[in-house]
């Protein structure tokens, strides 16, 4: 990864991005905050001057890809209607958000639990993922999915193939227009009853 040229200003957005950057190639545990400073090109305490640590950095980049997660479950669509169609929208939603804000998910898929913010974040990921199956459950409970497909089960396999787009979709590479349909059809035509 080149240097980026010094900046008269930095902000906490700025940052974040090439921090994220930095943790999706070299891991965060093998990332030194010197790694981060010269990737910046800022000076070590010019970062202390926005965040207190690496932690810090590492909780606002997964903060950023769950709050867009949640997000999604407290839209319109995915609290009103048919439960499949609720289900439905929140997936195409986590699809269209996992291809926004690509590098932030990345790094959410791969925390650990080896930090306290990372078993903070794991927490997050297992309550959205709680509340999707709950959906499945009440759509398989209204005759409107499979029912012998078990609803965790199914659940998973979802996440499956959403999460899998981190590892071959590349941002101006395929469409990320027809990512989202594509995985919706691939999904519910096999789950609808």
């Amino acid at each position: 990864m080149a240097e980026n040229p010094l900046r008269t200003t930095y902000t906490v957005d700025s940052l974040l991005a090439v921090t994220v950057e930095v943790f999706n190639t070299r891991g965060y545990d093998g990332t030194s905050m010197e790694d981060l400073s010269r990737a910046a090109g800022i000076s070590k305490s010019s970062i202390y001057h926005h965040v207190r640590g690496k932690e810090e950095l590492l909780r606002l980049a997964v903060g950023r890809a769950l709050d867009g997660l949640f997000a999604i479950l407290e839209e319109p669509e995915a609290q009103q209607g048919r439960p499949v169609d609720r289900l439905e929208h929140v997936v195409r939603r986590t699809t269209e958000v996992l291809l926004a804000e690509l590098p932030y998910v990345t790094l959410l898929l791969r925390v650990r639990g080896n930090t306290g913010t990372e078993q903070w974040a794991l927490e997050r990921r297992r309550d959205f993922d709680h509340r999707v199956a709950e959906l499945l459950k009440d759509a398989v409970a209204a005759g409107e999915l499979r029912a012998d497909v078990e609803p965790r089960l199914a659940t998973r396999l979802l996440f499956g193939m959403i999460n899998s787009i981190v590892e071959w979709y590349r941002p101006g590479g395929s469409s990320a227009d027809g990512v989202p349909d594509a995985l919706v059809r691939m999904a519910f035509d096999g789950l609808r009853a």
